[in-house]
């Protein structure tokens, strides 16, 4: 029954655009950023514990959600794209 869920969830997230994928995939960037660098406010630890949990949680959403939604193909297609750019 889960694996039947986690099938369907899959195959939406791939029959999504490449360039929602992208977009995904790009906002993992300030999640992490946000998630070790809310350590220097000015607040508790267990505070600082839950917003990296939080934020850190949804960096690898958004990570593994642009690679599911890209796909291998999408992957290829990501990497010629910043070979030429550079």
């Amino acid at each position: 029954m889960i694996r039947k869920w986690f099938e369907r969830v899959r195959g939406w997230l791939a029959g999504l655009s490449f360039r929602t994928g992208v977009i995904v995939l790009a906002m993992c960037v300030p999640f992490y950023v946000i998630s070790f660098a809310q350590m220097a406010l000015p607040i508790s630890a267990g505070a600082k514990s839950a917003l990296w949990v939080i934020f850190f949680g949804l960096a690898k959403t958004a990570q593994y959600g642009g690679l599911t939604i890209l796909g291998a193909e999408g992957l290829r297609r990501l990497k010629r794209m910043w070979r030429k750019g550079t």
